[in-house]
């Protein structure tokens, strides 16, 4: 396994998004309940296809190719990944975007610290809908978890963050990240 730790924001998303479409692929019930209590299979998917457009939209960059709904969720995630990654490969990938939320950043590192890190701990949600345990990373989740954890009170406040679940010490890298973020470790095993 690549550790996505060293690898350029391009590489990175290529090899998130790659796990995150292995995964799609394998889903046999996209109607089966994830995680987030509020999702069904399909619903991961739709929210990858509708908030990252959105996002660069209302900061002026256009995501050419990027499907307009997730109603065939495995195709919808290839075309936005295709998409996405068109934009990674552009020469002007790090051209700086000034944003209301996040000040001025570079393009390829917004897709970075938002998109694909949450490509990353989508491809668990849509896995486990399915009984599925995907090969991700543990010392990219290790890295996103203390991302998160330096965050403190705020993570919840924001409410796209469930309340950390308890985890034993020595719970491994992916399921205490996922148990961080409000997911139940056991959930589809």
């Amino acid at each position: 396994m690549t550790e996505l730790s060293t690898l350029s924001p391009a590489e990175r998303h290529r090899a998130a998004a790659a796990t995150f479409a292995g995964v799609a692929g394998a889903i046999t019930d996209w109607d089966a309940q994830t995680p987030v209590p509020e999702w069904k299979a399909r619903d991961v998917v739709g929210h990858l296809v509708a908030w990252l457009p959105g996002f660069l939209g209302a900061n002026g960059v256009e995501l050419p190719g990027a499907p307009s709904d997730a109603a065939e969720p495995a195709a919808a995630f290839g075309q936005l990944s295709e998409a996405v990654q068109a934009l990674l490969d552009a020469p002007d990938a790090a051209r700086v975007l000034t944003t209301q939320m996040f000040g001025e950043k570079p393009l390829d590192a917004l897709i970075d610290q938002f998109y694909t890190a949450d490509v990353f701990m989508h491809t668990w949600d849509l896995a486990r809908s399915n009984g599925i345990t995907p090969d991700l990373d543990p010392a990219f989740a290790r890295a996103l978890h203390g991302g998160l954890a330096s965050m403190g009170p705020m993570l919840q406040e924001s409410g796209q963050f469930g309340a950390p679940i308890p985890v034993p010490d020595g719970t491994d890298e992916v399921t205490a990240l996922m148990a961080f973020i409000g997911r139940d470790p056991s959930f589809g095993k």
